[in-house]
Formats: C-alpha cells, structure tokens, sequence
C-alpha cells in the first residue's frame, strides 16, 4: 500500500540529514558572503537593488549587506532572519559580520562533528559549555576605566578608532573617532541617539567633517523675513497653511457672478487670517511648519516679526521639538495647553553651497549635530552607517564601561580557556568544544587572509603567545605580524564582544536543532472567467 501522502501535491519536505545538510549548507553560504568584509583590511560589496531607479550602495557593513538580501534557503535566512545581525546592530551597533562570520564557522565545525555520528544535542550541550566558558575568560580579562575620566576618554577613542578602522572613514579615523567620543560625551550617559543629527552634505573631503553643538534645519528661511532672532521661542506645528481650494472633498461650487467668487475668496482669507492670528497669539518669534505655508500666511507672520519656516521634513521637526523642549501642535485654540521650544539664537548658516537654519544654546544640552562632508552620495552614505556604528558601540560602552584588547587577542584568550576546558571534559562533549575553540580562532585567521598575511603562520605565533602568562599580542595588520595590542591602542567594547559570542551561539544552535524542512505548496491563483 502506498504511502499516505500527507502534504499537499507541490509541497516539499526534507528530513533527517538532508535536512540538515541543506540549513548547514545555507548559513555558511551567508557567512562566507560576508567574510571578506571583516578586519581592517575587509573589502566593500556593491549591491544593486531591482526596484525603479536601481538604486546601488556600496558598503562593507555586514547589517545592510545582509538586510539588503533575498535569501531562499530557509536556514541562511535564520542567519538574517534570527536577524543576528540586524539585532546585533540596533543593540551594541558593530561586530554585525563578526557574528555572522562566528555562527558560520560554528556550523561550519558542527557538520564535521555530525559526519563523525556525533548527535547534534550533544554538540549544543559542548557548545553551550564552550560560550559560558568563553565568556567567564572574557569578564576575568576586562578593564574597567570609569573612575578616571581622562583614562576612560581615551578609552572611548581608542574603541572609536578600532571600530572605525575598518569602515571608510578609516584613512581620517582620529578626526572621526574625536567627533564620535564628543558627540557621546554630551549625552551624558543616555543611549538615545536621537538628539545627535546627521547631516549629509555633499562637496569637499571627509576631514571637512565637524561636530556643531545646537540643532541645524535643512531648510532656507523665506524672503522678508528676520535672518536671525534671539531668545527664539519656537511653535513646531504640523498643520494645512494653504487656502486654495475648499478643503470638502470632491464639493463644487456654482456662483452666477465674479463678485461671489471674490467673496469665497475673502472668506477662505478671512479664515486664515484668523489661524495665523491664533497663531500669534501664542507669544512666539519663530513658527515651524510641517506642511507648507502658501504667500498670505507667510506675509502675515513677516509682518509680525515671525520667522515662517515651512515643510520642514518629519524627522526634522520630530527632533527639533525634542531638542527645544517643545512639542508638536496642530490645533491652536488653547495656547496654554501647548508646550513652546526655547533656544538662544537662530541664524541661517552657510555650508558649501547651500544655507541651512542653526539653533544654538538649545534646551536639551545634550543636542549636537554631525556634519558629513564627501565627494559623492555613496560615500556619505557610506560614512554615515560608519559613523552611526561607532556612536552605537561608544554610547553603549559609556553604560557598560569593561573594555577589551582588541586584534584578534578577545577570540585568542576565549579558544585558550575554551581548549583548557574540552582537556578536562570526559565523554563526545569535548570534540564540540574543541571545535568551539577552532571557529573563534577563525575571525583573526580571517582577518589576516583578507589582509593578505600568512593565518597559519600567524595564528601559530599567536597561540604560543597565549600561553605565556599575561600577554597582549594581537594581529597587527600594518607591520603584517603579532603586534602588542595595548602599545597600538587597539581597544574593543566588551560588551559588542559578549553579544557577538552569544547571538552567534545561540543562532548555531537554533540552526543544529533543525531535522526537517517543509515548504508549503505555493498558492495557486483562481482564475476568475
């Protein structure tokens, strides 16, 4: 009798070692995309979008590689679905193709030990041992600057400059990572990176780039009105300021002469007029607007002194009402009851060609804005998600101040301490943490083949000098062999380096537990004759 079929007839089942084999095989695919991104010496990816206008980004930055993907395998896309590295991204900001690299090279060493008849639940088991192992060596071994500010300032741009040495920026990574630790100092121990701006403006060289304190407006003020004002105080609004057309959906109206015509026409200004005056009422020199403001209200409000801005866009005014303490209002009938922005000054500024509107000694201390400059829209692009990284990785170290030796010296420490531990483990459990110990010497292996350095040679030099008592040897890129990280700065957030080490476990072992993979029939379209 032949088999009940249970699924129906186009959808597809994989199970036991196929199964496996195919989820294996899907996430180290991602992983190898992205390895050749990793370490100072990473290459960029050009990445091509299919919708209108093609729109190409060129970035080394394994978060917007991989959300920029469409992946079919269903395991690669827990590799990017399980989003490790978008999550990795939002929570500590950098290390995204570390984890990616990590979990791959885990599977990578998993298939090795499945071929041997070893049971993926006690591979999880080794592996889960390995990482509490991993991470204990990595506590026992980090620094803690808080108590001194200067220490811990030079701390802060240490990491910078690490994080930033394999982005674009690298070439004017000092100018940088000094913007980056200023900007981050400001907020005073808050991970809320909205009160930092970015401002992208295309012309000049990187090293044009600066740190302003106060709020900048990508908008022009209009004509007629006052270029600068002092003690503003500012009324941010999201409401219609055009009175051309009767605002009843779809409503016509017939009049049997001109004169009627005007008449609608007087009422309908009649009717602004007494918005703007509502407006007015409410004490303020300044009156920023969502939308636009047509040519009557904008005469009005020069007429009382008021500067006018119009359609300034959402994310703007979301943030300037933060930064001045105001809120967004879009009724005005109770002036009492609508929260003002305050700041010193206002003035129009001149960057490259264009103007911009500044808002300085704002109520939020904290505010900043970064200004970008560069030869071409990739390359801010580019430096923006470099810089958004190293802001991330500085404000989440500002919080959780433990810092590491960075170079591959974290990976090397772990695999020394997780080797200790697979010696002292009896039963199949030490083969997975042995090979635990392999995929973390990895990512320095990889970071010297995409430097074009001899791995073997290196990581070999590298591990006899692990097992000298202390050491803080290190990959060093530029003289091509074993560096002392603490003599070149290289610093690490501990932080970024525990969520690397556990995300990448955890994705590996969700990947491990697969034995079956469904795929539904896809839906069929009726046809509708």
């Amino acid at each position: 009798m032949a088999a009940a079929r249970l699924l129906k007839d186009e959808a597809t089942e994989e199970k036991g070692d196929r199964a496996r084999m195919a989820s294996f095989i899907g996430a180290m695919a991602i992983a190898d995309l992205v390895k050749t991104t990793l370490g100072p010496k990473g290459m960029d990816k050009i990445l091509q979008s299919t919708g209108r206008g093609r729109n190409v980004t060129v970035t080394n930055d394994g978060a917007t590689i991989l959300k920029s993907l469409h992946i079919d395998n269903p395991a690669a896309k827990v590799l990017v679905v399980l989003d490790i590295s978008k999550v990795q991204d939002d929570e500590v900001g950098d290390g995204t193709t570390s984890v990616v690299v990590l979990a791959g090279e885990l599977l990578r060493e998993a298939e090795k030990l499945v071929n041997q008849k070893i049971h993926p639940m006690t591979i999880i088991a080794g592996y889960r041992m390995a990482a509490e192992c991993a991470r204990n060596a990595l506590l026992l071994k980090a620094k803690d600057n808080k108590q001194d500010p200067d220490k811990f300032k030079s701390d802060l741009m240490k990491i910078a400059m690490t994080t930033l040495s394999s982005k674009i920026l690298s070439q004017d990574k000092e100018h940088f990572a000094k913007l980056a630790v200023d900007a981050v100092l400001r907020l005073k121990g808050s991970t809320n990176l909205e009160s930092i701006q970015i401002i992208k403006k295309a012309g000049g060289s990187l090293k044009d780039s600066f740190l302003d304190e106060g709020f900048i407006l990508d908008k022009k003020i209009g004509i007629g009105q006052p270029k600068r004002i002092e003690n503003a105080k500012i009324l941010v609004a999201n409401t219609a300021m055009d009175t051309d057309k009767v605002k009843i959906y779809g409503a016509r109206v017939r009049v049997d002469s001109m004169a009627k015509v005007a008449e609608i026409e007087g009422a309908e200004k009649e009717k602004m007029k007494q918005k703007v005056q509502k407006i007015i009422a409410h004490g303020i020199n300044c009156f920023v607007n969502r939308q636009l403001i047509y040519n009557f209200p904008e005469e009005l409000f020069a007429d009382a002194g008021i500067l006018a801005i119009e359609h300034a866009d959402f994310d703007g005014i979301e943030r300037l009402a933060l930064v001045t303490g105001g809120e967004i209002a879009s009724t005005f009938d109770n002036p009492e009851s609508v929260k003002l922005g305050h700041c010193k000054l206002i003035e129009e500024i001149m960057i490259g060609e264009d103007k911009l509107i500044h808002f300085s000694g704002v109520e939020m201390g904290q505010a900043c804005t970064v200004v970008l400059r560069g030869a071409s829209s990739h390359v801010l692009d580019e430096a923006e998600r470099s810089l958004h990284d190293a802001l991330c990785v500085l404000s989440q170290t500002v919080n959780d101040s433990r810092v590491l030796l960075g170079g591959g010296w974290p990976e090397m420490v772990m695999a020394k301490e997780v080797d200790e531990l697979a010696r002292k483990t009896p039963g199949k459990k030490s083969h997975a943490i042995e090979a635990f110990s392999r995929s973390l010497q990895a990512i320095p292996t990889i970071i010297a083949d995409n430097a074009g350095l001899d791995s073997a040679e290196l990581i070999s030099q590298l591990r006899a000098e692990h097992h000298k008592d202390t050491t803080s040897a290190g990959i060093d890129i530029l003289s091509g062999g074993v560096g002392d990280m603490d003599k070149l700065g290289i610093s690490e957030s501990f932080k970024v380096k525990q969520a690397v080490l556990l995300s990448a476990t955890e994705a590996a072992e969700m990947i491990l537990r697969v034995d079956e993979i469904i795929t539904c029939a896809p839906r069929k379209r009726e046809d509708r004759m």
